[in-house]
């Protein structure tokens, strides 16, 4: 059974939704950056190691992605599993766990990398939005893409029941992928795409507007 260690920045839902998943893994400990995060309670009450790395305790990124670094490899993880962990990681931090470290974003990458993406969305008059699991790589928000979920863009949506809507889709697809990662069913190709053998889509498409004759 592979091993987990996920790391988190704050009140943890998806954190919730991979523990409620049951997964075929041993989730090894969960660090946060923040020792106040509300995460953490809930990996204690799981019974799951549940630990800080204060980010404000260092003098630089680098020397905080060291510390972090050495709280992880204390587990000896195979997967690391970012589940809103609010830090920019360092190069250097990345390209030590190749293919090994995930991440799920609140927008159907490549569009809208980093913060604000639904008042981003909204802004450009998108009529689909979404989320996206995929590998981390030193380029923020752009590893390759695991698995996405899309929803419709609503005429009324506001920034906030946009991002609950999009939330649901992050509470379904990242345990997903953390299972196919467990299974060895993730192969990532010299050109950057994954694949995962013997997945199949629900639906063909998903149109926003749409209006059926």
């Amino acid at each position: 059974m592979k091993k987990i260690v996920v790391l988190i920045s704050g009140r943890g839902s998806n954190l919730r939704a991979i523990l409620d998943a049951a997964l075929p893994v041993e989730i090894a400990a969960v660090i946060s950056s923040n020792p106040a995060a509300a995460g953490l309670e809930t990996a204690r009450r799981r019974g799951v190691v549940a630990e800080a790395v204060d980010h404000r305790g260092f003098s630089s990124r680098e020397a905080f992605d060291d510390a972090l670094a050495a709280r992880i490899d204390h587990f000896t993880p195979d997967l690391i599993v970012l589940a809103g962990f609010l830090r920019i990681l360092t190069d250097g931090f990345v390209q030590r766990y190749p293919a090994r470290m995930i991440n799920i974003h609140p927008s159907l990458l490549p569009a809208f990398p980093g913060l604000d993406t639904h008042r981003r969305a909204l802004a450009e008059g998108v009529k689909i939005h979404g989320c996206t699991a995929h590998f981390v790589t030193p380029r923020l928000d752009h590893g390759p893409v695991i698995v996405q979920a899309a929803v419709p863009v609503l005429p009324d949506d506001t920034p906030e029941t946009l991002a609950s809507r999009v939330l649901a889709q992050e509470h379904i697809i990242y345990p997903q992928a953390i299972r196919w990662f467990a299974e060895d069913r993730l192969s990532i190709a010299p050109d950057g795409g994954v694949t995962v053998p013997g997945a199949t889509a629900v639906l063909p498409a998903l149109l926003s507007p749409w209006e059926i004759q």
